[in-house]
């Protein structure tokens, strides 16, 4: 892998079933870099991402992410690629027969971590980061909408992944708790130098937190693009 860059994608054509998406896709993020990513519904965002955390394979070009060739990726490298990400959902995909603590545990053990005192002291740093410490014994529906996509930050967070890849996830919340969310993405950035990649359709949103735009357009993905 090249200096500090975390995905490169060259001349990489994205297939679903055999529906050509997007064709020719170039695509370089560097670490800390904080990235939007836009484009109409079947734009082919989705599969932009796909490709990224290994759920699509390439069709043809070359793909790096997180030092994994996309072009050789094996079904036991999946899971050590995933190690390197955290992935945000608009819908949460919480447990919801688990409290909070119990929902970052699974993931720690579904991940590898053993050590019961290891995985608790990584439970309460991870909470502190997203300021939900005081939350560890709720169950998520004694949450609100923010507070739940707070602890999905916060699992996203558990393998201090070199990417976090969310797709709409401010999709169900209202504006203010929106732009605490990302604002928390932002710092997360920031202080941690872990790159972020968010897929919405909330134009007030980045403009309120200008940064570099990514589109998916007519089968191909222009990078660095403008919005009025």
């Amino acid at each position: 892998m090249v200096g500090n860059s975390i995905i490169k994608l060259s001349g990489v054509d994205i297939f679903q079933q055999k529906h050509l998406v997007l064709s020719q896709v170039d695509l370089h993020i560097d670490k800390g870099d904080f990235v939007w990513l836009i484009g109409q519904t079947g734009s082919g965002k989705s599969s932009l991402l796909k490709v990224i955390y290994g759920d699509l394979a390439i069709g043809s070009g070359n793909g790096d992410v997180c030092g994994y060739q996309l072009n050789n990726l094996t079904a036991k490298d999946i899971p050590f690629l995933r190690r390197k990400l955290g992935i945000v959902f608009q819908d949460f995909q919480l447990l919801t027969d688990r409290t909070v603590e119990q929902n970052l545990e699974f993931v720690m053990k579904a991940t590898g971590w053993k050590d019961k005192k290891l995985i608790a002291e990584r439970t309460l740093d991870v909470l502190e980061k997203v300021g939900l410490r005081s939350k560890l014994k709720k169950m998520p529906h004694e949450l609100s909408g923010g507070e739940q996509q707070r602890v999905v930050i916060a699992r996203a967070l558990i393998n201090d992944p070199e990417i976090i890849l969310a797709d709409e996830p401010t999709g169900n919340l209202d504006p203010d708790t929106s732009e605490e969310i990302v604002l928390l993405l932002k710092q997360i950035s920031q202080s941690s130098g872990t790159a972020i990649l968010i897929a919405t359709h909330d134009y007030h949103i980045i403009r309120t937190f200008p940064s570099r735009i990514i589109k998916c357009e007519s089968g191909k993905v222009l990078e660095d693009v403008h919005i009025a």
